[in-house]
């Protein structure tokens, strides 16, 4: 059994569309500040795994938009509750100028950790909609100081892979009843996310990319 660690059902029933034994586990991990999506989510799997003791996935997405440098990213969470989505809208609008446009991408990084070794990608995870790659193992420097950590959080435990999933698209006046989040303000191919059905949107999405570069990996794995 596969134990996707959400309370969103959602969530559970996009990852069946690629996953065929899959559950939900209700786990609150400790999230990481950080700026990167892929460390936020590895720490987040190597705890999960280690609570549950068995294979897990943990995924963190954001929504990155270029005339903001790529914010809020990892941030988006507690940004859409503070400022609020037209607040992000207006901001971007703001800070635009004449050399940018509005473009933006929904970014969304899965990590597996099963508590058993496997070969990670030597490749970075790229930022693009290519191939997503990998990463787990620890440096020397990481592990220095960290072997007695037993609770997940230590980066020197189980190796974690992690698959990234890419939607682009721009940054629009809200639109839409549908969705949640930032769906009313992005849009991706003359639709925002809210004006899209839930399978429209589940088909482009970035979480079901970054989904089905698993669901490819894993069942190759479990063979």
């Amino acid at each position: 059994m596969l134990r996707y660690v959400t309370t969103n059902e959602g969530k559970v029933a996009e990852a069946r569309e690629y996953l065929d034994d899959v559950s939900a586990l209700a786990y609150e991990y400790t999230e990481i500040q950080s700026d990167s999506l892929a460390d936020i989510a590895a720490r987040g799997a190597r705890e999960a795994h280690a609570h549950a003791g068995e294979p897990v996935i943990v995924d963190d997405a954001g929504l990155f938009v270029d005339a903001l440098g790529g914010f809020p990213g990892p941030y988006s969470s507690y940004v859409e509750d503070t400022v609020g989505i037209e607040g992000v809208g207006r901001l971007a609008a703001r800070e635009r100028d004449e050399d940018q446009d509005d473009r933006a991408a929904f970014r969304c990084v899965i990590a597996y950790c099963d508590g058993e070794e496997f070969a990670a990608s030597p490749d970075p995870v790229e930022r693009g909609d290519r191939v997503t790659a990998a990463a787990a193992g620890p440096d020397e420097d990481e592990r220095a100081g960290d072997e007695d950590a037993d609770d997940g959080s230590n980066p020197s435990g189980p190796p974690v892979k992690l698959f990234e999933g890419v939607v682009r698209g721009r940054i629009v006046e809200p639109r839409g009843d549908g969705g949640f989040g930032y769906d009313p303000i992005f849009e991706h191919d003359g639709q925002t996310m809210a004006e899209m059905s839930t399978a429209e949107k589940n088909a482009i999405s970035h979480r079901g990319r970054a989904l089905a570069k698993f669901g490819e990996w894993y069942h190759e794995r479990s063979e």
